[in-house]
């Protein structure tokens, strides 16, 4: 699981004068504007989490076709009247399929 809560609190203020310490704790410095509070930090990086997870088929997908030698494939494919690089993009793509 990623830890968003940084991200989180960046998303939904305009502050810069904060720091995060261990545990998430919060140390807000600015004066003119109001500290998030925790549910809406919490609604923040469950809404990061959930837009990061619907996209895990995609980044299982992009490590697999970065193993193959796609290039490579493609040309002995044309030069030999085969599919191989069509079959290995298929079976990734069955692997992982879109949700």
């Amino acid at each position: 699981m990623m830890d968003f809560y940084y991200t989180a609190l960046r998303n939904i203020t305009t502050s810069t004068k904060f720091n995060i310490h261990a545990g998430n704790v919060i140390e807000w410095y600015d004066t003119e504007l109001t500290q998030p509070t925790q549910s809406e930090i919490d609604a923040e990086v469950i809404r990061l989490q959930a837009a990061y997870d619907s996209q895990t088929y995609a980044r299982s997908r992009k490590a697999k076709y970065d193993l193959l030698n796609q290039d490579e494939m493609r040309y002995d494919d044309l030069a030999n009247g085969t599919t191989t690089w069509v079959d290995a993009i298929n079976a990734i793509k069955q692997e992982y399929p879109k949700p």
